[in-house]
């Protein structure tokens, strides 16, 4: 397993690109002053001696060492040894609902982003537990294996979106089905599902999966995200909205009802989801009071430093440049690499 031990230091990354721009528009300011001088094929014949290109080279190599020296300071690491430990916690699964209405904006960014936030602190907020992740929409599939790797589950988290599923629909029954098979074999373990809807169009055996999910001792909470007075579902790169055959606008509506009575089967809790935190708090509180027992994880407990490598590169990238004279070597004067010339 490959990490960074300090992460933080990759933000110096996003000053590269302000690096190259102020770079490229630096050059560009100097080859316009140099047109004001005469014309740029005569003044580089008066001075034969100077060199196009080596400039950006050696810029370039710079600017990648900097590049690596911020990685440097990350610390990569490669796990070395992996040991399965126990640790106090519970399995958790979650169904995320990525149906187009899901889209709609009655909750801010979206009713999507906001859920995917939610779901992003509530990762950040387990410490011996273990995450899985189920989206759905007409067809219900794994996004992730239940597991205790954190960043792997945020890293998957990014990458969901309504394009996953092409069939709509909001088949919940199925998401919890799924859910209900997909925890560990091991016994004991607190388990709960928790299901983040606007439950419209459900395509209906919810509460009925619900309902023998609760009897195998697997709670079922329902996040209810949206607005009962509802929102119209933008179309993606327009400003227009969804219509239906006679061209109204669709308006998608969160159905309480159904949410509460899945969570109500399900032995677990309802919350609506809006432009608050309070959802994140009642779903926390409800997983702490689910009884924790020995999880059994996988995990590297001794890891590697891998920033000699990177030393050594950003060395030899910086010996290169100090080599590399903005003048061309009259020692070379004959050879020309980017020329026609022989």
């Amino acid at each position: 397993m490959f990490r960074f031990e300090e992460p933080a230091y990759l933000y110096l990354l996003l000053l590269l690109p302000l690096l190259a721009a102020f770079y490229l528009y630096s050059n560009y300011r100097k080859r316009k002053a140099i047109r004001r001088f005469g014309d740029p094929v005569l003044m580089a014949q008066l001075m034969p001696d100077v060199s196009k290109y080596r400039p950006d080279v050696k810029f370039w190599l710079v600017f990648a060492a900097i590049g690596l020296f911020a990685v440097l300071l990350a610390r990569p690491q490669f796990g070395s040894k992996l040991e399965t430990v126990k640790r106090k916690g519970v399995e958790v699964i979650i169904a995320l609902d990525i149906s187009n209405s899901m889209l709609a904006q009655d909750v801010q960014p979206s009713r999507l982003e906001k859920a995917k936030r939610l779901i992003s602190k509530l990762v950040d907020g387990m410490e011996n537990d273990k995450v899985g992740m189920i989206v759905f929409a007409g067809d219900a599939f794994t996004q992730l294996p239940i597991t205790s790797d954190y960043i792997s589950a945020k890293m998957f988290l990014e990458s969901i979106n309504p394009s996953l599923i092409s069939k709509q629909g909001t088949a919940i029954g199925a998401a919890i089905n799924l859910a209900a098979r997909s925890f560990t074999p091991q016994e004991g373990v607190g388990r709960a599902i928790i299901v983040i809807t606007d439950g419209e169009n459900n395509e209906g055996g919810a509460v009925e999966a619900a309902k023998a999910a609760a009897e195998k001792g697997i709670q079922v909470s329902v996040l209810g995200v949206g607005l009962p007075d509802g929102a119209p579902i933008p179309v993606a790169g327009t400003n227009d909205f969804r219509r239906d055959r006679d061209g109204n606008v669709v308006v998608t509506r969160l159905n309480e009802a159904m949410c509460q009575e899945i969570a109500k089967d399900g032995k677990g809790i309802y919350v609506r989801v809006d432009n608050s935190n309070s959802a994140q708090k009642a779903i926390n509180q409800e997983i702490n009071k689910m009884a924790k027992t020995d999880v059994e994880s996988k995990v590297y407990t001794e890891f590697n430093e891998q920033f000699q490598a990177v030393a050594w590169i950003i060395f030899l990238l910086l010996l290169a440049e100090m080599l590399i004279l903005e003048r061309k070597n009259q020692l070379f004067k004959n050879i020309h690499l980017f020329s026609n010339k022989k």
